[in-house]
């Protein structure tokens, strides 16, 4: 039996991660920005095993990511359990502001969104004191003025649960652990043996990410910082470093006693200065211990390793060892409900997206372009190692000249990969489209059918790494090489900018407008599965 914490315990594109323990159970979030459902959380038992138990954000009367950029939507929730009932808390950025939702039950429902009136800034938290009082914890500009970008301050003020309001006046605490710090943010605050402690990031979100520590006596006192700050970084390391950008942390104690940390970091492939992180921001655990009242973070050596024994020792990766989540490799749609690994951007409207008007079958009508803020129509699941190959059926409905539908690599709207069928006239024609900085450009197309406005194909990308390869066919043990060797690093952070990673499904696009839904694709299946389990990419 397996009794190893592998890393990354969440692989692909699940940032900030939050953790809190409830009878004997971890309960993890991550932040999702503009897709949704939204704030996925996992349960686990003892940091080995994960299992995604739902979405915290899945009723359009919660939240409106109408308008949302990929990369905007819902930054760093944090997640706590007390008096029996959980909170997890948020920032909407551009539209509702800092918010939380509460649930007696993690694997929902959770409730409305609960504003948090006059918090600014983002990244909020909530600690609850040994005395009854609740505090909202969080960053913001530095009130006199920013002197530079970055140039923010963690504060405190008490706040009603019930209704959100914040109570008496806010206190500016921590401006970061180094001199000049930027972007002191993702902060959280516990009490552990009567001293307060508050965890945070700081460094921006790329190579000089850090995780940094401070204690105080009471909670708005004069707080000091760990001399040996940053408790948790990579950035030493330079750009050869395996994992990079390591930061936003949360501690969480175990029922053995035992202290972790979760952070986030990056692990990117390539070669020489040519390293880029397609997957985006993923999750990892490491264990923590205390000497002379401060934590020390995987202390034997420094740096989050791939495997750790539930004692926190460094320890080998076994063949028997499976990835701490195993999502299904294929799925065939054959329930009322897709599965809760699914995403789709902005809003998912049972009306266009469904697998009910079409029993055994994922039905998406056309909806807007791919490459605007608009109501676009697909369904995708995270990229989670660096090599992988993905494929689906596709049942073509078309209508009217440019219906397209098909597959997605997608990074963001200004950056992804589409392999799609479009009507062209009296021709259905098979196209490789790439969109980088905006800009959308044909890479290959070839003729399917013509005279015929419904066609089936089964479509497959494969990623060895950084080189994609496009493929299709009548079936899949015939299928034809489209296109190949292309780059696959306009999908990293580096080259399309913002928060997210790689995500790989299947859209449809309506050539001429989606409210008569008179375009359609149905998909039997959609099958991903990783090749191979690489670490870190050398």
């Amino acid at each position: 039996m397996a009794s190893r914490v592998i890393n990354p315990v969440l692989s692909g594109f699940y940032p900030d991660p939050s953790v809190c323990e409830a009878e004997g159970m971890y309960y993890l979030v991550c932040s999702s920005f503009s897709y949704v459902p939204g704030l996925p959380i996992f349960r686990s038992k003892n940091g080995i095993k994960w299992e995604q138990i739902g979405n915290i954000i899945d009723r359009p009367e919660q939240l409106n990511f109408e308008g949302q950029g990929v990369s905007r939507g819902l930054f760093a929730p944090t997640i706590r359990y007390y008096n029996k009932k959980f909170y997890c808390i948020c920032t909407q950025v551009d539209k509702l502001g800092n918010f939380f939702v509460t649930a007696d039950d993690p694997a929902g429902p959770w409730s409305n969104p609960i504003p948090v009136s006059g918090a600014e800034g983002i990244d909020p938290s909530l600690f609850f004191d040994d005395d009854g009082t609740s505090w909202y914890v969080g960053t913001r500009p530095a009130p006199e003025g920013p002197k530079y970008n970055g140039n923010w301050e963690i504060w405190i003020q008490r706040i009603n649960l019930e209704n959100g309001q914040l109570l008496g006046e806010s206190r500016g605490i921590w401006r970061g652990a180094l001199r000049d710090c930027v972007w002191p943010e993702g902060p959280h605050i516990y009490k552990i043996n009567g001293t307060y402690y508050l965890l945070h990031a700081e460094g921006g979100t790329g190579p000089d990410h850090a995780v940094c520590v401070a204690r105080c006596q009471t909670i708005d006192g004069v707080w000091e910082g760990k001399k040996s700050n940053p408790i948790l970084t990579h950035r030493h390391l330079g750009q050869s470093a395996g994992v990079r950008n390591v930061g936003h942390g949360d501690l969480v104690q175990a029922t053995s006693g035992k202290w972790w940390m979760c952070c986030l970091a990056s692990r990117p492939y390539g070669e020489g200065e040519n390293r880029f992180c397609n997957m985006g921001r993923e999750t990892f655990f490491v264990p923590v211990k205390w000497e002379d009242g401060w934590p020390v973070c995987s202390w034997e050596t420094g740096l989050i390793e791939n495997a750790y024994s539930l004692s926190g020792h460094v320890v080998e990766r076994a063949n028997e060892d499976a990835d701490a989540v195993i999502f299904p490799s294929i799925d065939d749609f054959n329930t009322n409900k897709l599965a809760s690994y699914w995403l789709s951007l902005r809003e998912r409207n049972d009306e266009y997206i469904n697998c009910t008007d079409s029993s055994g079958q994922l039905r998406i009508y056309g909806g807007e372009s791919l490459n605007g803020n608009g109501k676009v129509h697909m369904v995708v699941r995270r990229q989670t190692a660096f090599s992988f190959e993905a494929s689906t059926v596709v049942h073509a409905n078309m209508t009217e000249d440019n219906d397209a539908c098909g597959m997605v690599l997608f990074q963001n709207e200004g950056f992804h990969f589409r392999l799609q069928m479009i009507k062209r006239g009296k021709l259905l024609v098979l196209q490789l489209i790439r969109v980088a900085g905006g800009k959308e450009e044909l890479v290959a197309e070839d003729v399917l059918t013509g005279g015929d406005s419904a066609s089936y194909c089964v479509l497959r990308i494969v990623a060895e790494k950084q080189k994609l390869f496009f493929e299709y066919g009548p079936d899949e043990r015939n299928m034809h090489l489209f296109v190949k060797d292309v780059d696959a690093s306009i999908l990293s952070q580096e080259k399309a900018g913002g928060f997210v990673g790689t995500v790989i499904g299947v859209f449809a696009a309506s050539g001429s407008g989606m409210e008569s839904r008179s375009f359609y694709a149905d998909f039997d299946w959609f099958r991903y599965e990783n090749i191979g389990r690489d670490w870190i990419c050398k």
